[in-house]
């Protein structure tokens, strides 16, 4: 258990090549996250989206930014507006876009800026399975992903569903960024455990920044 380093200074953690994790890299933050991650919620609050096999997720999900990620029987899609309350997505908290920019930083893409937090909460039992993240125009971007409260098992593959996995623990405060060569690798979370985190209680949260529209033609994340 990594929390056998609970008093360590933030490291990083080399996960395969364009991916990293930061350990510990938003514990300092993680108190405000929290506290601006439930004023998103008090105005698009956590749902279960169904997907388009007919299929509700374990996880329950709401977003911040210009897009939001959204699924429904007929597909998955980024859309400005959030479909339960039929009004824009709140922006996004400008503590979570200076965390994003300082993780995206320290990992080697200096260049990222975001239109997308999808906020997850894990429930016990709750799971994502493996999936890649394709549903962007612009895949030279990279993915940030935060975890707040109970820990869980990463599983963190390859280019191919079947491609051997990394199971690493994540723990409140670390930080994943993957871009580059992983950017398409399969990943997901195994169904969390029970427990209770002084700070979120029996869940998990994990947010996930994205570039979900056209990016700047003058980025550069090589």
């Amino acid at each position: 258990m990594l929390d056998l380093f609970a008093d360590a200074e933030p490291w990083q953690e080399p996960l395969a090549p364009g991916a990293t994790i930061l350990r510990r890299f938003a514990l300092s933050r993680a108190a405000a996250l929290f506290d601006a991650m439930a004023s998103v919620a008090a105005i698009s609050p956590f749902r279960h989206m169904v997907t388009p096999g007919g299929h509700t997720m374990s996880v329950a999900m709401t977003n911040c930014g210009t897009l939001g990620w959204a699924t429904d029987a007929r597909g998955y899609v980024y859309a400005e507006t959030d479909p339960v309350t039929d009004k824009l997505w709140p922006p996004i908290p400008p503590l979570f876009a200076a965390l994003c920019h300082d993780a995206a930083v320290e990992a080697g893409y200096p260049d990222f800026q975001p239109d997308a937090c999808l906020i997850n909460r894990y429930a016990v039992g709750a799971k994502l399975s493996l999936h890649q993240d394709k549903d962007e125009p612009d895949l030279r971007a990279p993915i940030v992903s935060v975890s707040l409260g109970l820990p869980a098992i990463f599983q963190f593959g390859g280019l191919r569903r079947n491609d051997p996995l990394q199971r690493l623990m994540l723990e409140h405060g670390d930080v994943v960024v993957w871009g580059r060569e992983s950017r398409l690798f399969y990943h997901g979370i195994q169904p969390l455990k029970p427990g209770v985190h002084p700070l979120t209680g029996e869940f998990r949260y994990n947010l996930t920044f994205r570039q979900a529209g056209m990016a700047n033609k003058n980025k550069n994340y090589s």
